[in-house]
């Protein structure tokens, strides 16, 4: 975990999606860790150069990891390319 990405910033990011952005974790899952099945996901873990996630797939816990697209700066650079990847994703499943 690079420094910009403490393990409080991760828990509080990943907390954060997990409560109240859930169907943006599930397509994460789908649109950029191609768990095209998943029907639940939940974000483990944040860092500079991606996010771990779990993903459910007919009742059986799947590891994903998605790589950024750039070097996350730090927190508000992960605040908007997390805003961006949905935004993407939401085109992919259209």
């Amino acid at each position: 975990m690079s420094e910009h990405f403490s393990a409080e910033i991760s828990s509080r990011i990943c907390n954060h999606m997990n409560e109240d952005h859930a169907e943006a974790v599930v397509l994460y899952a789908q649109a950029f860790g191609g768990v095209t099945d998943a029907t639940l996901a939940e974000m483990l873990s944040i860092d500079s150069e991606g996010m771990d996630l779990t993903a459910q797939v007919n009742g059986e816990a799947v590891p994903v990891r998605i790589q950024f697209d750039h070097v996350l700066a730090d927190a508000e650079d992960a605040h908007q390319t997390l805003i961006a990847m949905v935004k993407q994703a939401r085109v992919k499943a259209k």
